[in-house]
């Protein structure tokens, strides 16, 4: 038997877990890399805030119609080939957007990487609950989150810094590498878990969308995933490249962080505990970022830290909530479309409120978005009859 990856070692979860959390630490790292760097390239091109806006929002856009096919995918095709070949795609698809300056070109390439992104979310987050026993999807879903999460903490900042130091087309060569590398990886998920005993198919689970039980925990989730996208996509260009990395790196932390803690948390009390604390934590970020555009550097970045922490927990939380309430490869995909089609229309809703009306205006309504969902992170809350472990 293999060794197991150090994470899966001290969960007990097994080498397949190990490896799907070493591919998805490689393809994030690539993926984050370059989520405030390409519209910074878009601007330095010519192009403004709402053409910048749009290669994450073409990206994001092309990741959730790919991510509505992925239930059907999963019952038709080999995980590892859909988690290994997306990780490829995502990552073969970096250099080329130093071929382009002009606006059609850098769309293109971006939903060539959002179809990518789509196989490989989807695929990632449904072998969480294939891989593991459903007593511990929590702390499992934090682990995971770990891989997906410290790329967010370390890389937004690093990204822009390296574009400014290397070069944008060296940014691109890394961003493409290290995806390129872990792929590999995803070819020692076995057929059975050895600890968990888990199946190896995801698309085993894959079924209807039971629109009734994921409902609240997506809206819950969703428009603090707009606001995320926002954050991502514009901080640099709102508050200057020093307090912008400053606070990418801030929300990063925090967002890892509190989704670790989150883990726990739901495992000890139940995740539906967690999501109007979030979300409350989340709004307040954005009064504080409004205030920070606005001229208060350091505001900023205490608002980006809230932000995340609250984005962060409300990730984990909405994760195994549809977990419980319904299978996999459904679940998988309607957490993974909250998130990233929020993300698309937060980089591009933003970029269209700050060019009517600035950066201030542009944080103010995403907190608005958030508070008007508190709702649905009450009816979250309420109970749900878990589906029994396979």
């Amino acid at each position: 038997m293999s060794t197991p990856a150090p994470g899966a070692a001290r969960t007990g979860y097994g080498r397949s877990f190990g490896m799907l959390l070493i591919v998805t630490l490689g393809a994030f790292t690539g993926y984050v890399l370059l989520l405030p760097v390409v519209p910074l390239w878009a601007v330095r091109a010519g192009e403004n805030e709402t053409g910048a806006g749009l290669t994450n929002g073409v990206f994001m856009l092309v990741t959730v119609l790919t991510q509505l096919l992925m239930p059907w995918l999963l019952r038709s095709c080999d995980p590892r080939v859909l988690l290994g070949g997306g990780t490829l795609l995502l990552g073969l698809g970096a250099p080329l957007f130093g071929l382009f300056t002009r606006l059609p070109g850098l769309l293109a390439v971006s939903g060539l990487r959002g179809i990518g992104f789509g196989l490989l979310t989807v695929t990632g987050s449904a072998l969480v609950a294939e891989l593991v026993p459903a007593h511990h999807r929590g702390r499992a879903a934090g682990l995971y989150g770990l891989a997906v999460g410290t790329p967010h903490a370390l890389m937004l900042p690093v990204g822009v810094w390296l574009a400014e130091t290397l070069g944008f087309v060296p940014l691109f060569w890394i961003a493409a590498a290290v995806p390129v590398v872990t792929a590999v990886a995803a070819l020692g998920i076995g057929g059975v878990d050895e600890q968990s005993g888990r199946p190896e198919s995801a698309g085993e689970a894959a079924g209807g969308f039971p629109l009734r039980g994921l409902a609240a925990p997506w809206l819950a989730m969703a428009p603090v995933s707009v606001a995320a996208g926002g954050l991502v996509a514009f901080l640099p260009l709102a508050t200057g490249a020093t307090t912008g990395s400053a606070g990418l790196l801030a929300f990063g932390i925090a967002t890892v962080g509190f989704r670790w803690v989150a883990g726990h948390l739901g495992d000890r009390l139940g995740s539906g505990h967690v999501p109007l604390p979030a979300m409350s934590l989340a709004a307040a970020g954005l009064a504080l970022l409004a205030l920070g555009s606005a001229g208060a550097g350091w505001l900023a970045v205490l608002g980006a830290l809230a932000l995340g922490a609250g984005f962060g927990g409300l990730q984990n939380a909405a994760l195994v909530l549809m977990f419980e309430r319904a299978d996999p490869g459904a679940a998988s995909t309607a957490w993974n479309v909250a998130y990233d089609a929020g993300n698309g229309v937060g980089s591009v809703g933003l970029g269209a409120v700050v060019a009517a009306s600035g950066y201030p205006a542009g944080f103010v309504t995403c907190a608005v978005l958030v508070a008007l969902a508190f709702p649905a992170a009450v009816a979250a809350r309420g109970g749900w009859p878990r589906r029994a472990a396979r």
